[in-house]
């Protein structure tokens, strides 16, 4: 299959060698952050990846130092279309989980947002030393509603995902490993060795075993995405069209200064 079209139209180069897919954002000079474009790109390339013959394993990673700075405020929705598109993070949470092909994350830089959510939407993480990892949507007057309430307490229960998610604060990649919230961590120039060393293993070994054993685990996964990724996105939408520290908290990184929030 070719993947080209993924590149020109998406900012997401694919890659294919020896059975592994390495599929990078590709957006460097905006951090790799997700405009609509990128995002439509990874709701459908999981599925085309998924059913592809050639492809036993696939690694997820960012181009430049980060794997994706998360959403891009000027550029996620159609102008528009903004209502249509409104809910448009629970299809790409669901294109990840359910690609039947095992998902690597490879973190090598800043994971913030909705980059969080992606990378620990993932089924195996990998993350650089030098890395950081964080959901910042309170910093910007928004719940974590595109998917990070529904993984972070499933990854490290709910009082710590409550501690990181009201905070809002980025983490090294130490204390994510301290936490258990990413599988490894390795020195920055070994990362991408490390997850291809893995997902050639994988690519390599029994599919049908190895891709039942994820969906049966994801069925876990899918219960809590049922439970709460709805009521998630539907408060981050509330918070973005009736909040006055979501408009303060836009208006100072438009301003590029700290937001004074009033509380309402």
């Amino acid at each position: 299959m070719d993947y080209s079209h993924y590149h020109s139209e998406h900012n997401l180069k694919v890659e294919i060698e020896e059975k592994v897919a390495t599929v990078t954002l590709d957006r460097p000079k905006k951090k790799n952050a997700i405009d609509f474009g990128l995002h439509e790109g990874l709701e459908r390339v999981f599925r085309d990846l998924s059913y592809d013959s050639e492809v036993g394993a696939i690694i997820l990673t960012g181009s430049g130092d980060t794997f994706c700075a998360g959403g891009d405020l000027t550029g996620f929705y159609p102008e528009d279309h903004v209502f249509r598109n409104s809910l448009r993070s629970r299809a790409l949470n669901w294109a990840i989980l359910h690609c039947e092909t095992p998902i690597i994350s490879a973190v090598n830089g800043t994971a913030a947002g909705l980059g969080a959510t992606i990378a620990l939407m993932c089924d195996v993480i990998f993350m650089a030393d030098t890395a950081k990892i964080g959901d910042t949507h309170v910093q910007v007057g928004l719940t974590a509603g595109d998917g990070g309430q529904v993984i972070w307490p499933l990854l490290v229960g709910p009082h710590r995902a409550k501690e990181y998610l009201m905070a809002g604060e980025m983490i090294p990649a130490s204390e994510a490993d301290r936490i258990g919230l990413v599988n490894h961590v390795v020195p920055a120039d070994e990362l991408l060795y490390h997850a291809r060393t893995y997902a050639a293993k994988l690519a390599n070994g029994a599919q049908s075993s190895i891709r039942w054993a994820k969906m049966a685990i994801n069925k876990m996964v899918e219960q809590q995405q049922v439970l709460n990724l709805d009521f998630g996105l539907a408060t981050e939408f509330m918070c973005s069209a009736g909040s006055e520290d979501t408009r303060e908290a836009m208006n100072a990184f438009a301003e590029k200064r700290k937001p004074n929030f009033t509380g309402n």
